[in-house]
């Protein structure tokens, strides 16, 4: 195993010294997207020789482009119907949406049809579809299955597997189904593996699964993402929505998160008699309504979207300005996931926890764990210093 870890190499100039065709170029060219990220410079030279690639890099790194070219490249167009060429494997419906909309103009370009199936849509639709050629298929684990259990899909003539947010896909019980697939291709095929961390379960599919698999990590300086800047305050309960909303109202765009679904209808609730609008992100709304929720959080129509922890796995939105966890998360890798939507792709960015007094030791020890020190003042809604986090000194609260 070929494992390069630390920071990256400086990044090619272009897609084009990286091997890349000139019709993926061009299309890249026309989305603006010019210069490869430090993960797709590791990563593409192995990927389009054949390798079996791991990728290791935190969110928002650009890990789509990473596999997505090399698999578009790769993937000769003309499949048979019912039998993809080309199968990416994520987590959930967003990411599912949002990797076939970066990869859908590029497929096109290259003469390849693609379809993202997930669940919460229409299954007849999905069934006639593949009485067509689809030569690349994003899907979640369930509606794979589903699909493949009726016979509608055979995973027999795939050249090429991504695992995306594999530690994810770990983390929500998706193994077994992934194990499922992998188990049921037979012929020579290449695998792409991409994720935040390689351990555990994660190892367990690159050794069991991966032939000599090259490893390309891009590391950060620290465990948090060095853009972020982090905040802590102090709230009170009758005046917590309240700060919310003040932060809200300062910047273009603010990711909330809450623990629960419940909570996030009420918060959303209480943002607009405080005049800001939102909309909330979890299990229990239907697909359709979170599809459109986030493609106005993404467009800029919608300026705060109030999420769950598992709703929100899929996002992946650049020019995100504020994260606010409006309840604590439970861990500090949960606070890392939740805090990586912002401060993406080298952009800076904001993340403020709020505190109610009876939380503040279970903070201050989440504070090491990320190795973060920093006093957790005590803030109303009045205060002007909301407006600007990121201009506020905390160091001199």
């Amino acid at each position: 195993m070929e494992t390069e870890t630390g920071e990256a190499p400086p990044t090619p100039e272009t897609f084009a010294s990286l091997g890349i065709d000139e019709a993926l170029v061009d299309a890249l060219a026309e989305t603006g997207v010019i210069a490869p990220f430090a993960i797709q410079g590791l990563t593409i030279r192995n990927a389009l020789a054949g390798r079996d690639v791991c990728g290791q890099a935190k969110t928002g790194s650009g890990k789509t482009l990473a596999f997505g070219l090399p698999l578009l490249q790769r993937t000769a167009p003309g499949s048979r119907a019912h039998y993809p060429r080309a199968l990416v494997l994520v987590p959930t419906r967003e990411l599912a949406v949002q990797v076939a909309e970066v990869l859908t103009p590029l497929a096109a370009a290259v003469g390849l049809k693609l379809r993202a199936v997930y669940g919460g849509t229409d299954l007849d639709a999905d069934i006639r579809a593949f009485n067509h050629t689809i030569d690349v298929v994003i899907a979640t684990p369930g509606r794979l299955i589903d699909l493949g259990n009726r016979g509608e899909i055979h995973v027999t003539d795939v050249g090429t597997i991504v695992l995306d947010e594999a530690d994810r896909m770990a983390d929500m019980g998706f193994l077994p189904q992934v194990e499922w697939f992998l188990r049921r291709m037979h012929q020579d095929h290449q695998t792409f593996l991409f994720s935040a961390t390689l351990d555990n379960d994660v190892d367990h599919l690159m050794r069991t699964y991966m032939k000599d698999p090259a490893v390309h990590t891009v590391e950060s300086q620290t465990v948090t993402v060095d853009e972020m800047m982090h905040r802590f305050l102090q709230v009170h309960e009758m005046d917590k929505a309240k700060v919310a909303a003040s932060i809200s109202k300062g910047v273009v765009r603010t990711l909330i998160f809450t623990r629960t679904k419940r909570g996030a209808d009420r918060l959303v609730a209480d943002l607009k008699q405080y005049d800001v609008e939102a909309q909330p992100l979890h299990g229990d709304l239907r697909q359709s309504a979170r599809e459109r929720a986030l493609a106005q959080f993404s467009d800029g129509k919608l300026s705060v979207l109030v999420a769950t922890d598992v709703a929100a796995r899929g996002i992946h939105v650049d020019g995100i300005d504020v994260v606010i966890h409006y309840d604590p998360p439970e861990d500090h890798k949960t606070y890392l996931h939740r805090s990586g939507r912002t401060a993406r792709a080298g952009e800076s960015g904001v993340v403020v926890t709020l505190v109610l007094w009876n939380q503040q030791l279970e903070v201050e020890k989440l504070q090491k764990r990320i190795g973060v020190k920093q006093p957790i003042p005590e803030v109303f809604s009045n205060d002007a210093r909301l407006s600007d986090l990121a201009g506020w000194d905390h160091t001199t609260i």
